[in-house]
């Protein structure tokens, strides 16, 4: 196992699994800029690195996995001078962020136990898989704030469930409970507390085993087609799924089938 600590950003890796976890629990794993900056780190490792195949992230303590931007820091940002900020991150500490950060291979999972509200919330609507506790809360509260979901949540919650509905939580800022996220396809998964952990490992055992250059493809393949006509999709250039078709494990899944016996990646 490795670990690079940061201040406010914990980055553990074992068996081809990144652990990011946001470690400000005193502050329901608020996040300032200086989180941003250790999360841009982070993520950069855990692109380059070909021995990691899945991140997970997630925030310490059981109250909370994010209640998003530090609102403190904002206030004393604004009693400065500083500029008032709106959709994206672009020219700000940490860009590109998570939410903008398109080109991401990896498939990331968000681990939710608690609240996921504002900037924490686009956080998870950013990652691939959710798996939540029951007891876990999401929320878009910019509206009763003066601000909007700038880190994407107006752009992606209308995306990933009914319209009508991601406009009432939008235009509001009601939250909605894990349950409810769970009817409306929003998360993957929603289990027990104390069930959490095997249920997330669970997932990452499910894609280490699977063929890394596959994920990385049809991840790529998946979000690139979403607006796109479906003739399109089948004739567009994916950078991954070349890779892949060249590779020697398109080779190794289909005679390590027919040798009845497991596979042995190389994502190469």
């Amino acid at each position: 196992m490795s670990t690079a600590a940061g201040r406010r950003v914990r980055y553990e890796k074992k068996e081809h699994v990144a652990h990011v976890t946001l470690d400000r629990p005193e502050v329901l794993n608020a996040m300032d800029l200086r989180t941003h900056e250790e999360l841009a780190g982070i993520w950069d490792e855990v692109e380059a690195d070909d021995d990691v195949r899945v991140a997970v992230l997630t925030g310490a303590g059981d109250r909370a996995f994010s209640v998003g931007q530090d609102l403190r820091e904002r206030a004393a940002l604004d009693e400065r001078g500083a500029p008032t900020t709106t959709f994206g991150s672009r020219g700000q500490p940490g860009w590109p962020r998570l939410t903008e950060r398109f080109d991401l291979s990896k498939p990331v999972i968000a681990r939710v136990d608690g609240y996921a509200l504002g900037g924490g919330f686009e956080l998870a609507l950013a990652c691939d898989i959710i798996v939540a506790s029951d007891r876990a809360v999401f929320g878009l509260p910019e509206v009763r704030l003066g601000l909007v979901p700038g880190a994407g949540g107006a752009f992606r919650l209308a995306r990933q469930i009914p319209l009508k509905v991601a406009m009432g939580h939008l235009l509001t800022g009601r939250r909605m409970p894990a349950e409810v996220a769970l009817r409306l396809g929003l998360v993957n998964e929603v289990v027990p507390a104390e069930r959490l952990d095997e249920c997330v490992a669970g997932w990452t055992g499910d894609l280490v085993r699977s063929a890394p250059l596959s994920v990385r493809a049809i991840k790529e393949a998946v979000y690139r087609s979403l607006d796109m006509p479906l003739e399109q999709a089948f004739t567009a250039s994916y950078t991954w799924e070349s890779r892949r078709m060249h590779s020697r494990d398109a080779v190794e899944g289909p005679r390590a089938f027919s040798e009845k016996r497991e596979p042995v990646w190389l994502g190469a």
